[in-house]
């Protein structure tokens, strides 16, 4: 279920006790036209309605893995709302193919190679880009823009008001916007990003889905089915 948390904006719930507050700040007011204005005038992705589906795929209680990407893909077709996902029969990114490598390496087993990732976010991984939107073609298009601010939040609220979860930084950037989070309470599993230039400097090999099952084992919780 889903609820209306203005005119724009759709949410899961089960998240709107804690990120009301966030769309009531002057930063999301001011996110909030521009973006409005950005699906107006040009091509955006992803499409409109899966803006917030990270959030709508996986509730705020179920939450057991968070995975941070950057922007959505800028590709037509590509992006779906849930950070390295596509929908089924589009082409694998580079980097969605190089995590599927890393994990059938780390599981020493096949898996599905679906490029569609809700499977993910319905066992309990926070699919999430840093920045919700992009103008198609233009990378980092729409950093700077407030999005930062709110998916800090995500984090912020996510850490403190939960314990026992994985949270996944993969590359520089993801390592930065997860600096604060508290490795007392969490796992925090960081490596290089998986695209094909930094996937051999450190993602490849780093086995982050057995340590992030065997984790969720340890804590009584259900693991991933990668």
């Amino acid at each position: 279920m889903t609820e209306k948390i203005n005119k724009d904006v759709c949410i899961h719930d089960s998240w709107r006790p804690h990120l009301t507050c966030e769309f009531s700040q002057n930063y999301f007011t001011q996110l909030r036209q521009y973006i409005r204005q950005e699906y107006a005038e040009k091509t955006i992705y992803p499409p409109e309605h899966l803006i917030f589906r990270a959030f709508d795929a996986c509730p705020f209680d179920q939450v057991k893995v968070v995975l941070l990407g950057q922007d959505p893909y800028h590709g037509p077709g590509q992006a779906n709302g849930l950070c390295f996902s596509v929908n089924s029969g589009v082409r694998p990114p580079p980097s969605l193919n190089n995590i599927f490598k890393e994990i059938e390496s780390d599981l020493l087993h096949p898996i599905s190679r679906d490029v569609d990732l809700s499977r993910w976010a319905k066992q309990g991984v926070l699919l999430l880009n840093a920045t919700l939107t992009v103008r198609a073609a233009q990378a980092a298009s729409h950093q700077n823009k407030g999005w930062e601010t709110f998916t800090d939040a995500t984090i912020k609220i996510l850490a403190e008001k939960k314990q026992n979860i994985v949270f996944l930084l993969w590359g520089a950037y993801a390592r930065r916007k997860g600096k604060t989070i508290d490795r007392t309470k969490h796992l925090v599993l960081e490596s290089a990003h998986p695209s094909p230039l930094s996937a051999h400097n450190g993602f490849f090999g780093s086995k982050q889905f057995s340590q992030s099952n065997s984790y969720l084992k340890t804590h009584g919780l259900t693991p991933i089915e990668w």
